[in-house]
């Protein structure tokens, strides 16, 4: 059996690989992060390792005993962590790689439990890389996209809906979807569109198109 003495010394290792990776997901904000990380790695070692005593404790009764089978449940057990970790705003999905984190971290854990150091260890050094050097390469090499919801309203000029694709489709910027509402009383029509553009723009040449379209009284940009 597994000794108290090297399971803390399995719980203490586990905590530091836990606490390693969501040192960097709290740096970038995301809702689990260090303690989330550093607890589900020490609960899933712990696991594991009660799961490997029980096995060897009662295998005189139970001889073909399956140690992994309390493990097991980490596993699936994880999916309501990770799906509290993914948030969605709007059409924009954020905290994936979060959640994949936790799980990836709790197979950390019971790859300790179980004794196996370095292949936690290399584990957590390969998600590290994947997290934070991946996460430098695909700022400088793949631009980022959102989505942004503009409202613009506009009296006495019935193409509105066809001036503002117009000057979408001039900007480069994908229309995602079209929704109009007319008041008749005062000759108004209310467009919103939601427009795909890059992260972080700053949007003058939207804001300027918008403005030159003719009839527009207001615009909100969300």
């Amino acid at each position: 059996m597994i000794t108290d003495y090297e399971i803390v010394l399995r719980l203490g290792l586990a905590a530091l690989l836990g606490m390693i990776v969501g040192y960097e997901r709290e740096r970038q904000n995301q809702p689990a992060g260090l303690r989330t990380h550093t607890i589900l790695a020490i609960g899933s070692c712990l696991a594991m390792t009660i799961s490997i005593n029980i096995a060897m404790q009662f295998q005189p009764m139970v001889p073909n005993g399956d140690p992994g089978r309390l493990a097991a449940q980490v596993i699936s057990g994880i999916g309501f962590l990770g799906a509290g970790a993914i948030l969605r705003y709007g059409t924009s999905v954020k905290g994936l790689t979060t959640a994949t984190s936790l799980w990836t971290i709790a197979i950390v854990g019971l790859a300790v439990g179980a004794g196996h150091y370095f292949a936690g260890m290399a584990t957590t050094g390969m998600l590290l890389i994947i997290l934070v050097l991946l996460n430098v390469l695909e700022k400088k090499l793949i631009r980022a996209y959102e989505t942004i919801t503009v409202t613009v309203t506009a009296c006495s000029n019935p193409n509105l809906v066809e001036d503002l694709l117009a000057m979408y489709k001039g900007l480069k910027k994908k229309v995602l979807s079209v929704s109009v509402e007319s008041d008749i009383p005062q000759d108004a029509l209310t467009v919103a569109m939601v427009v795909k553009t890059i992260e972080d723009d700053p949007m003058v040449d939207m804001r300027d198109g918008i403005k030159s379209i003719a009839g527009v009284t207001h615009y909100r940009l969300n």
